[in-house]
């Protein structure tokens, strides 16, 4: 770590030096992982920056500057594909770092905010980063007219060269001190996508952060080592909503290393000289905790709560017809009541932050993922003004939601550590996974209980009451997402039905309870997918009717979702569920983050009876397809991300503590339980939608519901293994 890293008054932002400025600072230095910060230096190469995302130095190199942050997903290669595009760059110029935290020029579109999550970033980036790199080549290729003294019109560009019929011709480089002294256009003309070069084509790309992760050259937050630092744990209490009673230090001081305790608002934080001496000290630390306001209840008691509440009217959030007057007549009433389990994200790398400040200002360096209210969170803690408070967002080892917090949580205990050991000391702030595990935010828990009728070989009915919590009731993000009283994101996928029923109900309840959730990968349709298709199969197959013959003809209003549920029926050459030689399909159709993903597993029955998933083919609508290798990267991983979740996740409490604390008992699928996964991304000229979450919804029901073919209930309670609820 250099002095510049460490030294808080040198990392002011640069104006000019030989850039072109429009709208924007350019930070003095990138320190990203692209490498591509030597363009950057002041009084270094020249820098041709024509707006807040692009810059193309004098050896070439064209870094675009991600308003997302990157911990898988992809959008480092994605909208350097868009810019690189409409520059028609060649691939190997392309660089990627992350943008400074600064709304007003990179809010995400669909938020209004800097952050990232709802599978926005390619789709609300897609015309955004394709006009920045339009833009930059308008420029490039100005400046080269002007330099031949030929007409811009007669000058071409391909794979970062630009050319005139006179022989002409020469690189981005070469030309970057003169376009960055040139007006940008007020208006470009984007490409037709029948010229498309890298955008949709396959192989066309390699993704931008893979050398550096694979070789370890890659810095996370928990890799930051700077002078002086000190590496801090909290004490947390064990049950939610408990508070510091007392503590006593005298032991935990005693441990070599440890430097400091101080008690901060989530608990008592140790600072060591290392990782080693702060987990050391916090074992020593005595702490009496008032757990007077905690929550007590496990999952058991909850869920005989939600089963009683579920028989009782809730809000109304869809209704069309009088599901309840046609089941009160109904001869049959089929009846399923779906418990999902407390689910937590557990992404590779837990939460930590690092954070440096002073009387002149502060640095914060983590994983952002919402880098506008964690900026706030930061300077409103610290006591300092916003713009004395800068965040560098970090390359992170996953999130499924975790980092992009309605409460600030992970900014807010950073920031009170820093300040309770005052300033000029750097802190490391690390979450271990047992604190991760251990410290809420989980999916909620929700039930479902379902009811249905057929007649005639029609359904004919369909009511629904969904119980569980919402994170966002009482939150100043309410107004984002509740209207009259419902939680958008705890109804998603189930208060309105891709099917044709005519009589249908969807009531929602949401009971306060003291533990701490958060959106998940998927969101709602984490649970209203499973139990939506769970329950249609059911009601299909008591209508004997065939599960993808039967949907196909109730969804004729989703043109889409009929796409992809004939292009994977297709691929997987259905012709019926099965069983046979011992293995059953299932299938399970699902709209979120307005994709269209479709998915057919084969399953069997494997030792004591545990499912065993052999193939999942796989169809997706994402509108135009930027990156096809990532798509079927982030289909493939929802899979196995989902697969291992409703085989055997589960976040039980017991007395209002968790139970599980680590990867022993909280249980992922494992690389030889991973299915063989065949992914067909259907085409088409729709703007692009997303891709990170959408993958997960479909595979559990489709489980479910191949189960149900070879005899067994479909599973009623998750985890479908080993289950302690």
């Amino acid at each position: 770590m250099t002095a510049h890293d460490t030294n808080l008054s040198r990392r002011n932002l640069l104006k000019g030096a030989g850039a072109l400025v429009i709208g924007m600072s350019l930070p003095q230095a990138g320190r990203a992982q692209s490498g591509a910060a030597q363009a950057f230096r002041p009084g270094g190469n020249a820098v041709f920056a024509p707006n807040a995302f692009i810059r193309i130095g004098a050896d070439d190199t064209v870094t675009v500057l991600v308003k997302h942050i990157e911990f898988g997903q992809g959008p480092f290669t994605g909208l350097a594909t868009l810019a690189a595009e409409e520059l028609d760059a060649d691939w190997s110029q392309m660089r990627a770092e992350h943008a400074p935290a600064d709304v007003k020029l990179y809010a995400n579109l669909a938020f209004g905010v800097q952050g990232t999550g709802g599978s926005t970033a390619i789709a609300n980036s897609f015309e955004q980063m394709r006009k920045a790199g339009a833009t930059a080549r308008a420029m490039l290729v100005q400046a080269a007219a002007e330099a031949w003294k030929v007409p811009a019109g007669e000058i071409t560009v391909e794979k970062g060269v630009l050319k005139h019929a006179s022989g002409k011709q020469g690189r981005f480089g070469e030309f970057a001190d003169a376009a960055s002294k040139l007006e940008a256009p007020a208006e470009v003309k984007l490409k037709d996508p029948a010229q498309f070069k890298l955008i949709g084509k396959e192989g066309a790309v390699k993704r931008l952060d893979s050398q550096g992760k694979s070789t370890g050259k890659t810095q996370f937050t928990i890799d930051i080592r700077t002078p002086e630092m000190l590496t801090v744990v909290v004490a947390r209490p064990p049950r939610f909503g408990g508070k510091v009673a007392s503590f006593d230090a005298t032991e935990a001081k005693k441990i070599k290393g440890v430097v400091d305790v101080q008690q901060i608002g989530s608990g008592v934080a140790i600072y060591g000289t290392g990782m080693w001496p702060a987990l050391k000290g916090r074992e020593a630390l005595k702490v009496t905790w008032d757990e007077s306001g905690a929550e007590k209840r496990g999952s058991r008691e909850l869920i005989a709560e939600y089963r009683a509440l579920a028989r009782t009217p809730g809000t109304l959030a869809g209704k069309h017809g009088d599901a309840d007057a046609v089941l009160a007549k109904a001869e049959k009433v089929i009846e399923a009541e779906y418990v999902f389990p407390y689910l937590a994200h557990a992404p590779m790398e837990p939460l930590d932050g690092y954070l440096e400040w002073n009387a002149q200002g502060a640095l914060a360096r983590f994983g952002s993922q919402f880098q506008t209210t964690e900026h706030q969170t930061i300077a409103t803690v610290l006591g300092l003004p916003p713009e004395k408070v800068q965040i560098e967002t970090m390359l992170a080892g996953g999130s499924f939601g975790r980092r992009a917090q309605v409460s600030q949580h992970l900014a807010a205990e950073l920031a009170m550590v820093g300040k309770a050991i005052g300033p000029n000391r750097p802190v490391k702030l690390v979450w271990t996974r047992e604190d991760d595990l251990a410290g809420g935010y989980y999916r909620p828990l929700f039930l479902h209980r379902m009811r249905g009728a057929v007649k005639d070989g029609k359904i004919t009915a369909w009511s629904n009451s969904i119980v569980g919590q919402s994170f966002f009731l009482g939150t100043p993000f309410e107004a984002m997402t509740v209207k009259d009283g419902i939680d958008a994101t705890m109804v998603e996928g189930a208060n309105e039905l891709p099917y044709e029923v005519a009589d249908f109900r969807c009531e929602v309840h949401a009971p306060k309870v003291g533990v701490p959730t958060l959106w998940w990968r998927s969101v709602g349709h984490t649970h209203t997918a499973y139990a939506v298709e769970s329950f249609i199969d059911q009601l299909l197959q008591e209508a004997g009717q065939d599960p993808v013959a039967g949907r196909l003809a109730l969804m004729g209003k989703h043109p889409r979702l009929v796409g992809v549920l004939k292009a994977v029926a297709e691929m997987a050459k259905w012709n019926g569920p099965g069983p046979v030689d011992g293995r059953a399909r299932g299938v399970a159709v699902v709209e979120s983050f307005s994709s269209y993903v479709a998915q057919i597993a084969e399953v069997s029955l494997g030792e004591g009876g545990e499912p065993k998933v052999h193939k999942v083919w796989c169809a997706v609508d994402c509108g135009i397809a930027v990156n096809p290798d990532i798509i079927r990267a982030q289909m493939e991983g929802g899979i196995g991300f989902g697969l291992g979740h409703i085989l055997y996740g589960e976040l039980t409490l017991d007395q209002g503590r968790p139970v599980q604390t680590n990867f022993d008992s909280y249980r992922s699928l494992r690389i030889h339980e991973m299915p063989e996964v065949e992914v067909r991304i259907v085409p088409s000229t729709e703007k692009p939608t997303g891709v990170g979450e959408p993958g997960v919804p479909p595979i559990g029901p489709a489980v479910a519901n191949a189960l149900a073919r070879l005899g067994r209930e479909r599973p009623l309670s998750l985890p479908m293994v080993g289950g302690t609820v």
